[in-house]
Order: C-alpha cells, then sequence, then structure tokens
C-alpha cells in the first residue's frame, strides 16, 4: 500500500456518506489504520476486524453499509466471509487482493464482490472507489421502473423480480441488469459498460465477463443457453427481451 498521511487524502465526502458505516477487515494493523484513517477523515463510521470470524461478530453487532474485505485473512479467508455476509443480507463488498492474482480476483467476484482494489493501493483511491460504490445504493432521483420479458427493475426501491419472484442481485448485477432493460436491443462492448455501469474509464474487463455469467445465472431460464443476454461476437453483449417471455 502506498502510505500517506490521513491528513493529505481525500475531501471529506458529502451529507449522505457521514452516516454510512464501513468494516475494514484486514490482518495487518498498518493496512487497517491507514484505511480507517482515510474513511474516518471522509466522514464514514468506520468498525474494524483482523480476521473473519471477528468480522463476521463485527457485522452482527453493527451491519455496514460496505465492506473492505482482504482476500487474504487467516483462518477464514476474505471469499469466506464474503459467501457468509451474503448469506445474511445484502452489503456491497470492495475485496483488498494481491496485485497479479488474477484468479483470486475473479473467484471475489464470483462470490458476489462488487469491486477490488490490488496491493499496493493509493488510500486516497479506496475511498473513491468507497464512495462510487456507496453512492449507487443512496437513494434519490431515479429512473421509473422498468420491466420487459417477464423481468421487473424498481432502481427507487433497488428490487428486482423474475416472473414475479425477487432476485437476489449484488449491486453492480442489479445495476448491469437496470442498463440492460434500459437499453434493449443494444449491442455494448466490455468497454462500454465498464464506463456506463462501473463508472470506469478503464480496467479489468474480467469483471465485467463475470457479473454478465452471474446476472445469466439469475435471469435466464437456461444459463448454458442465453436468450435475453446474447453474446455478439466481436463486440460484446446484447439484452434481446423478444427472445423471452413478457
Amino acid at each position: 500500500m502506498n502510505q500517506q498521511h490521513p491528513s493529505t487524502g481525500a475531501e471529506p465526502a458529502g451529507p449522505d456518506a457521514r452516516a454510512a458505516r464501513v468494516l475494514v477487515v484486514d490482518d495487518d494493523p498498518t493496512v487497517a489504520e491507514v484505511v480507517s484513517g482515510y474513511l474516518e477523515r471522509a466522514g464514514y463510521l468506520v468498525d474494524r476486524a483482523e480476521d473473519g470470524p471477528g468480522a463476521l461478530t463485527r457485522a452482527a453487532a453493527h451491519w455496514p453499509d460496505l465492506v473492505v474485505l482482504d482476500l487474504m485473512l487467516p483462518g477464514m479467508d476474505g471469499l469466506e466471509v464474503c459467501r457468509r455476509m451474503r448469506a445474511r443480507g445484502p452489503v456491497p463488498v470492495i475485496m483488498l487482493t494481491a496485485r497479479g492474482d488474477e484468479d483470486d480476483r475473479i473467484l471475489g467476484l464470483e462470490v458476489g464482490a462488487d469491486d477490488y482494489v490490488t496491493k499496493p493501493f493509493s488510500p486516497r483511491e479506496l475511498v473513491l472507489r468507497v464512495e462510487s460504490v456507496l453512492r449507487r445504493t443512496r437513494p434519490g432521483t431515479a429512473a421509473p421502473p422498468l420491466g420487459a420479458a417477464g423481468l421487473r427493475v424498481d432502481p427507487a426501491a433497488r428490487r428486482a423480480t423474475k416472473k414475479g419472484t425477487e432476485l437476489s442481485l449484488t449491486l453492480r448485477e442489479f445495476d448491469l441488469l437496470a442498463f440492460f432493460l434500459q437499453h434493449p436491443g443494444h449491442a455494448f462492448s466490455r468497454e462500454d459498460l465498464m464506463r456506463e455501469v462501473w463508472g470506469w474509464d478503464f480496467g479489468d474487463l474480467s469483471t465485467v465477463t463475470v457479473h454478465v455469467r452471474r446476472l445469466r445465472g439469475k435471469v435466464e431460464d437456461d444459463p448454458a443457453r442465453p436468450r435475453l443476454i446474447q453474446t455478439v461476437w466481436g463486440v460484446g453483449y446484447r439484452f434481446d427481451p423478444s427472445d423471452g417471455e413478457e
């Protein structure tokens, strides 16, 4: 991690962010202290845990609005912590991973992490990532409900259903589905989706691939033969509601 003193970090977040509670889980006390300092200066309430069981205990006592979770933890790794927390309720997760461990990053996305930051990282960048993820979870002016092919999305309520049954979607899966519903019949590259859904101008495109695969598993009748979210070879993906049932 590129350490800097908190006094030179990100500017304080807006009023809505000040009430947000962030759980920082890392067994390296230096990393945890610096990250916590930056987040507290940005106006967040911060809880800390140094291992998986401690993280689950902290979360049970005060359910966080977001978790900054190190992948490599003693005893119970970050993947298992993420699985167990997601089993208890929806919560955005930013995973901290070692640079170059692409397989581990993909596993983190597969179990539901919304974002990841590779070590060494800038604490200021991490604060900006936290703000970006939390901004999407806050209530506010949102698009009207959307629907097609038996799917319904209410952006204001952050609720999605398939043929009346509620879908359990992560933050990014929800945003991706809402974006597809807003643009039926249009083909988008992975770069397009990363920019429009994640708000990133650059990044690991496997993030998009994994999220599309996970979303297909939840909205397609047969994920192995997707009809709604189609692959457009040489381009990317297209949402085609005409191939699904209303």
